[in-house]
């Protein structure tokens, strides 16, 4: 498509950008004239070389734009159409994806990483006062305000890493993936930021990805370079290090932010480590180290350019990105306020006309029947869902004992197994949803077993899996006891009774 695009122009500019996070729109052709935007999703090539030859006579928004959107011709983000998929929510740290060049574009208008520079003492308090909190499952600080690791590491002896951690193998989210592959100078410009914060300096920061992920760590590593020259023009620091791009194992305990720096390390075997201490006083070979996700560090830069949009009255500041899935035709990926309900992510996708549950929080989430769930860390975790920012959405041919299954053989088999309760608890679970369609259910171990692995597991692996289970039990035991007498009530199964 874009080789298409780059033939048939003549007089106008083309940029390849990253992905607006909506699947169904792509590939999406934007023609943007003097303040004027048309949409153009799935064209063909036909279709392309008409939409490239109407705009070099200057004309957008022919009838066949599904959107037209007029805004300030020097915007910054992409301007929103008035309906649609793109219109859920809000697009705060998803801005620039789809709209600004992923390997420089934000990186030269306003820094975040220049103000925490400017004046450390007062980036830091205005992080504090907003009360940020961590928001991926490979944030040391997932659900605890980002502050209180960079204290500790800002006190804390050595030569502090910042750590932006965004391998992630569970392909159901996008929410990290989309954000370095689209907007890679904005999370880069928060990496800097939190640097400037602990002292690291700029060869000290490590984009760890993915070993599939090419096209987001050749990104990573344009923008990396963009950032670094933008912050270092007109200091006399000379020309430092860029931050560091590596890849990861494909693995999803290698996104665990213990194992990840085990990996960083280059152990062969990834095992969770014994906290405490946690990374920001002993990381990366010992270093202080503050890892955050892509959409931890975006939120970061975020509060420090703009702190009047985070009110820090709310229990969790900000918005949440969320990875819609499951039974839809194409995955999308949102950004929610966190005072608005999961509900609105279904406006985003073509969900099933019937939805019967859902699992929040990607291969090791909690099972609900409603999405009338604030997009909250206190709310998700109160309602036993997960913060990891996934909902798949399920229709009613969809079975929870078998889904729950699934994902508790995965977590048999893919455990560190460092821990008794993660690596033999998985398998005993496992164990005992298989003999529900032999007839026997056993409620009252199952739910030992999950509060055993809840409350003793070293990561966070085993509370999960323990999470699975428990709310696929409390939620839809009427579900278990049907399979227990030889029936599946969405006849996915074929039950045998013994």
């Amino acid at each position: 498509m874009l080789q298409t695009v780059r033939t048939a122009a003549d007089t106008v500019d083309v940029l390849e950008v990253g992905s607006t996070g909506v699947r169904a729109l792509e590939p999406l052709v934007l023609v943007t004239i003097e303040g004027r935007t048309a949409y153009y999703p799935r064209p063909s090539p036909s279709q392309t070389r008409t939409i490239v030859e109407r705009a070099e006579s200057g004309s957008v928004g022919a009838d066949d734009a599904e959107w037209v959107v007029e805004h300030a011709a020097d915007v910054e983000t992409l301007p929103i159409p008035s309906d649609g998929p793109l219109a859920v929510g809000t697009r705060r740290v998803l801005g620039g994806c789809g709209w600004v060049d992923p390997e420089g574009g934000a990186a030269a208008t306003s820094s975040a990483a220049a103000l925490a520079r400017d004046d450390p003492e007062a980036a830091l308090e205005r992080l504090s006062e907003i009360g940020l909190l961590g928001r991926g499952r490979g944030d040391a600080s997932q659900d605890a305000p980002v502050t209180e690791d960079v204290s500790v590491a800002r006190e804390t002896a050595g030569d502090p890493v910042v750590v932006v951690n965004t391998n992630e193998s569970d392909r159901r989210n996008e929410t990290d993936r989309t954000l370095l592959g689209g907007s890679p100078a904005a999370v880069l410009d928060g990496a800097f930021a939190v640097a400037e914060l602990v002292g690291a300096a700029p060869g000290d920061i490590v984009v760890y990805t993915n070993e599939d992920d090419d096209l987001v760590r050749h990104r990573a590593r344009r923008a990396a370079a963009t950032v670094t020259d933008a912050l270092e023009a007109g200091t006399s620091a000379g020309n430092p290090d860029s931050p560091q791009v590596v890849a990861g194992p494909d693995e999803y305990i290698a996104g665990e932010f213990t194992m990840a720096l085990e990996a960083l390390e280059g152990n062969d075997r990834l095992e969770a480590r014994l906290r405490p201490p946690g990374p920001a006083r002993h990381g990366l070979y010992g270093r202080p180290t503050i890892v955050q996700t892509p959409r931890t560090l975006a939120q970061i830069r975020a509060a420090l350019l703009e702190p009047d949009a985070f009110d820090a009255a709310d229990a969790d500041p900000g918005t949440r990105l969320v990875t819609v899935t499951g039974d839809v035709e194409t995955p999308a990926t949102v950004e929610l306020p966190t005072g608005s309900s999961l509900s609105a992510v279904r406006d985003a996708v073509d969900a099933p006309d019937r939805v019967k549950m859902a699992c929040v929080g990607g291969q090791l989430g909690g099972f609900t029947r409603s999405l009338e769930h604030t997009a909250t860390a206190p709310a998700l975790t109160n309602a036993d869902l997960g913060t990891e920012g996934v909902v798949e959405l399920f229709g009613t041919d969809r079975c929870v004992l078998a889904t729950a299954g699934e994902r508790v053989r995965f977590a048999s088999e893919e455990n560190c197994g460092r821990c008794f309760p993660g690596r033999e608890g998985s398998k005993q679970l496992l164990s005992l949803l298989r003999e529900i369609y032999d007839g026997n259910y056993e409620d009252d171990m199952i739910r030992e077993l999950t509060r055993v692995m809840d409350t003793s597991s070293l990561c966070d692996f085993g509370e999960s899996t323990a999470r699975s289970v428990e709310t696929a039990v409390d939620r839809f035991e009427t579900e278990l006891e049907a399979h227990a007498a030889g029936r599946c009530p969405s006849g996915a199964c074929e039950v045998s009774q013994s």
